[in-house]
């Protein structure tokens, strides 16, 4: 047996500049970590050796790599050439559609695991860019770049996405002060809406051929590099007041990104302490994020009643390989 172990992501500022609608027309880039939250995948030899067992939220058994359901796993195994006595499984600290890049994290984790099966050392760019190939050039997803990279890589960093499609990782190296001062002052809510966001992305990536739209996201990308300052500076209320125009920026580039249930969440959060904050992910539901001065989180907890609260903190390893067993004893 296999298992890998692979990171999550919360992003900061920049989110959208990620898909090739965008930084074919002028360069991308985002702030974004992983958190200690994470997907695992595990790989065992299957007792029938003519058949894929496939187990997730439901437990597939196929003949052939083309009845697989799951697009992920069939896609990847087919990159493999895997064709049966093989069992995957998948287990994860939080459900997909949160808004923590989940899908990506799956396809790095089992990227990651079948080169391990294989003997093979991969590289962390390898596993990035082998994951938007299955997602975006073979499923045909509506996403971008950002979240396979932030789960490969792991950390604090940011990425920038360059017309020709190469993605540069730059790590934010702070203080330990101010890194332990920011993972204390973020808190995460669960909104408690788990959805499908590819509606959402298609609406954004059509709304790229409107000037005001590319207009509304290149103000987005300026905003990292006011963040990165910010954050080397020590500045943490800046950090908070950026994380809240990047969030009304954000709302204008597809219409259903909010709701008025996750405005007056937020709405409140300002009005208890928060200095800013935004939804992750694409939008619709999911974990809302909010940086607030120790002093204050109690008064914004209480003001979040009834949102669930998801302590975490931050990660810095990226996918990695946590387990290989003998198979065959």
């Amino acid at each position: 047996m296999i298992i890998t172990k692979t990171p999550f992501r919360v992003s900061f500022v920049g989110g959208g500049s990620d898909v090739k609608e965008f930084y074919e027309q002028s360069p991308g880039a985002v702030l974004s970590t992983t958190i200690n939250k994470y997907m695992y995948i595990s790989s065992h030899r299957f007792f029938d050796v003519d058949k894929i067992r496939v187990k997730y939220s439901k437990t597939e058994t196929a003949s052939n790599v083309n009845e697989i359901e799951h697009p992920i796993v069939r896609e990847v195994l087919k990159k493999f050439k895997i064709e049966g006595a093989i069992e995957i499984s998948s287990n994860a600290d939080v459900p997909a559609g949160t808004g923590l890049g989940s899908s990506s994290s799956f396809t790095v984790g089992l990227l990651h695991n079948l080169y391990a099966r294989q003997g093979k050392h991969t590289t962390k760019e390898k596993l990035a860019e082998e994951a938007c190939d299955i997602e975006i050039s073979r499923l045909k997803e509506p996403i971008g770049k950002q979240d396979q990279y932030a789960a490969a890589f792991g950390g604090l960093n940011v990425l920038t996405f360059s017309p020709t499609g190469k993605v540069a990782v730059e790590p934010i190296h702070l203080k330990k002060d101010t890194f332990e001062e920011l993972q204390k002052n973020l808190l995460m809510f669960y909104t408690g809406d788990q959805r499908k966001t590819s509606a959402i992305l298609e609406e954004q990536k059509k709304n790229m051929q409107s000037e005001d739209k590319v207009e509304t996201l290149k103000k987005m990308v300026a905003l990292v590099g006011e963040l990165r300052n910010a954050l080397y500076n020590g500045d943490l209320n800046e950090f908070g007041q950026l994380l809240n125009q990047n969030w009304t920026l954000k709302q204008k580039l597809a219409s259903k990104i909010t709701n008025p249930q996750i405005n007056a969440h937020y709405e409140k959060a300002l009005k208890n302490g928060a200095l800013g904050g935004k939804l992750l992910g694409a939008g619709g539901g999911g974990f809302l994020l909010f940086y607030c001065e120790e002093g204050k989180q109690d008064k914004l907890r209480n003001a979040l009643t009834p949102l669930r609260e998801l302590t975490f903190k931050f990660d810095t390893e990226g996918s990695k390989v946590i387990y290989v067993g003998d198979e065959y004893d």
